[in-house]
């Protein structure tokens, strides 16, 4: 049995979530590119706000200096998952964001470490 208070709190987080769709256009991953930029050491997280509302959308991307394309999907798939912990809680409805893997540091860098880069890079670009 589960106690009001769990009830409750469950409830409450899950109303702040905000559902976050594919960024898949070329043109908005480039219209991110030339807005608002936080640099962490795992990777570069760049975010524009929309003039239409609706979700949050991501994107992601390695460029062939993070390695070979063994390398490149290590760091997205990474990439992907901190995002998906992450963001639904901490994004915000009508904002575009991209994530660029860093080479080294994507695929090396600590788990924990990088999903608290994430949290302070959205703060970053939202401030």
């Amino acid at each position: 049995m589960t106690s009001e208070s769990e009830t409750t709190a469950s409830a409450s987080a899950a109303a702040v979530n905000v559902r976050v769709e594919g960024l898949r256009k070329r043109a908005d991953f480039l219209a991110a590119a030339r807005a608002r930029v936080a640099h962490s050491r795992g990777f570069v997280l760049q975010a524009r706000k929309r003039e239409a509302e609706g979700p949050a959308r991501i994107g992601f991307t390695c460029s062939k200096k993070v390695g070979n394309a063994v390398a490149r999907n290590r760091a997205k798939r990474r990439l992907r998952e901190v995002a998906r912990l992450d963001l639904p809680g901490n994004a915000r409805p009508g904002w575009d964001y991209v994530l660029i893997g860093r080479r080294g540091a994507t695929a090396s860098l600590d788990f924990q470490q990088m999903r608290h880069d994430l949290q302070q890079a959205l703060c970053e670009v939202h401030s």
